[in-house]
């Protein structure tokens, strides 16, 4: 799989307010951006422009259906209506100032979101499915210890057209015949920080009049905002919790946010997720060398979701700069996860895929290079070089193109 070369040089939008009922206003007088809209929301919007309700459904059939964005190729739409539609809609996507692909086949992409800030996403290939991972904020409030992201500190929540945007622009790259299959909130950010933007995108996602993807195919992982968590069964989507210690004395040293919300909250919110929609809940837990890896804790993980229904994903620690964790060996990460297949858990030993290029889990972060790079590394000297010294051959490259 493989995503078209170019990058998008569409500037981002400027911000939207949003009323209680989510629909978009303009900020003095700028057309409203399209992807930050539900079918309802636009609908409202163009009644309050004075435009005709139904060329809402149009538009959404245009864009989402036939990816047409430009209004004079919009032929069922009056030429009065194509000619006011600037003044009304934008269609500017989050320009790409990066796309790396890895040895394995994954892909990254990192997009401006303008005011020097820039998140990632990721396109994890597999043999059933194509995954895309995508970020909802711009750095982290959380601060879990082992996290690249966490590092930055939030700086601010995507707007859900920013949101939107990243599969917009990742689908407009595919090859011929290729689809998304799958969703994940797992990129930069706090999914449950941003709730509102998080939310309004998935219903684009769902929605038979936006992206028409099953529910079972979008997954929002959560640090463990328990207040939050309701939202995530109110959608009817996956829930994956961001687990990674078998005690509430690891799971604290490792994620300061159990000091609010602890196990024993987190698990009933849990509880309560399965009572509702009848979904598995996926337990991420990352391998940490001499923190998390120790068979007493493959023990302690076991005996803590014992009475939620649920599978484990174990993740070997991918690291990145500055860390002060280890991966643990591979004979450690294999004892793990036969003591939890022993111990009767229904386990996956995640494959850290994109580690050469930092897409792997807890390796994003938002470093911008001085050019727009759109690179395949998979057969070149980058692969798995570190990644300071990818960095200076990304930008020399990058010159080299401007020349």
């Amino acid at each position: 799989m493989e995503l078209n070369d170019g990058a998008n040089t569409t500037q981002a939008s400027a911000p939207v307010n949003y009323s209680d009922d989510n629909v978009a206003k303009p900020l003095e007088n700028k057309p409203v951006n399209f992807y930050s809209l539900t079918l309802e929301g636009l609908k409202s919007y163009l009644k309050g422009k004075g435009k005709e309700q139904f060329r809402a459904q149009q538009i959404f059939k245009w864009v989402y259906e036939q990816r047409v964005t430009d209004p004079e190729q919009m032929t069922n739409l009056s030429k009065e209506f194509r000619a006011s539609l600037p003044q009304i809609l934008s269609f500017d996507l989050p320009p790409v100032l990066t796309h790396l692909k890895s040895v394995d086949g994954t892909q990254k992409l990192l997009f401006d979101m303008g005011g020097g800030n820039s998140v990632e996403a990721v396109v994890i290939p597999s043999e059933d499915r194509l995954t895309l991972c995508i970020s909802s904020e711009v750095g982290c409030n959380i601060g879990c210890k082992f996290c690249f992201t966490g590092k930055q500190k939030l700086k601010r929540r995507l707007r859900t057209e920013e949101i939107v945007g990243q599969f917009m622009q990742v689908h407009d790259r595919l090859g011929e015949g290729q689809r998304i299959t799958n969703i994940v909130f797992m990129g930069m950010g706090e999914p449950l920080d941003n709730p509102e933007a998080v939310f309004q995108t998935i219903d684009v996602l769902h929605s038979p009049w936006g992206i028409n993807l099953s529910r079972k195919k979008i997954t929002v992982s959560t640090s463990g905002i328990v207040p939050e968590m309701w939202r995530v069964s109110e959608a009817k989507v996956r829930l994956a919790v961001s687990l990674n210690g078998p005690t509430d004395e690891i799971r604290t040293q490792v994620m300061p946010i159990n000091k609010k919300w602890n196990t024993t909250e987190l698990l009933n919110a849990c509880k309560e997720h399965y009572r509702i929609t009848k979904d598995k809940i996926t337990f991420e837990y990352v391998l940490l060398k001499g923190v998390t890896d120790q068979i007493e804790h493959a023990r302690q993980l076991v005996k803590l979701v014992k009475d939620v229904p649920c599978k484990i994903n174990i993740i070997p620690f991918n690291e990145h700069p500055g860390s002060g964790y280890e991966r643990p060996s591979d004979e450690a990460v294999e004892a793990f996860h036969s003591e939890l297949m022993r111990l009767g858990a229904h386990v996956l030993l995640r494959r850290s895929m994109g580690r050469d290029i930092f897409a792997a889990c807890g390796q994003l972060t938002s470093q911008v290079p001085n050019k727009p790079v759109s690179m395949d590394i998979s057969n070149s000297k980058l692969a798995g070089l570190p990644k300071y010294k990818r960095e200076m051959l990304e930008n020399a490259t990058a010159s080299q193109q401007e020349q």
